[in-house]
């Protein structure tokens, strides 16, 4: 028994840092981009995932979508497109 049990040490932890180093933040970070999309609202200023600046006009909850302002007109896009880190470094550079 304890033999077996040697041999398949490595692996096992092997497998709890893949979990702890991985599985855990990938989790943590869907998480905050879940509410990072549901907090949208008007007139916040984003960018999308493609690099596209814009501001909101528009939270439609029924199809998960948002009316964005650009310099070339207003666009729909799915809240999804829209990329978290891009726009938080936005929002702290307008703060500034």
């Amino acid at each position: 028994m304890g033999e077996g049990f040697q041999g398949m040490l490595p692996f096992l932890l092997m497998f709890v840092v893949i979990i702890f180093f991985m599985v855990i933040p990938a989790q943590r970070r869907q998480k905050k981009e879940k509410n990072f999309i549901n907090s949208l609202k008007k007139g916040d200023r984003v960018i999308t995932k493609s690099g596209m600046h814009a501001k909101v006009l528009e939270v439609n909850d029924k199809d998960n979508s948002c009316v964005l302002e650009t310099m070339a007109g207003k666009l729909k896009f799915d809240r999804s497109a829209i990329s978290m880190e891009a726009s938080s470094r936005l929002q702290t550079a307008v703060k500034k």
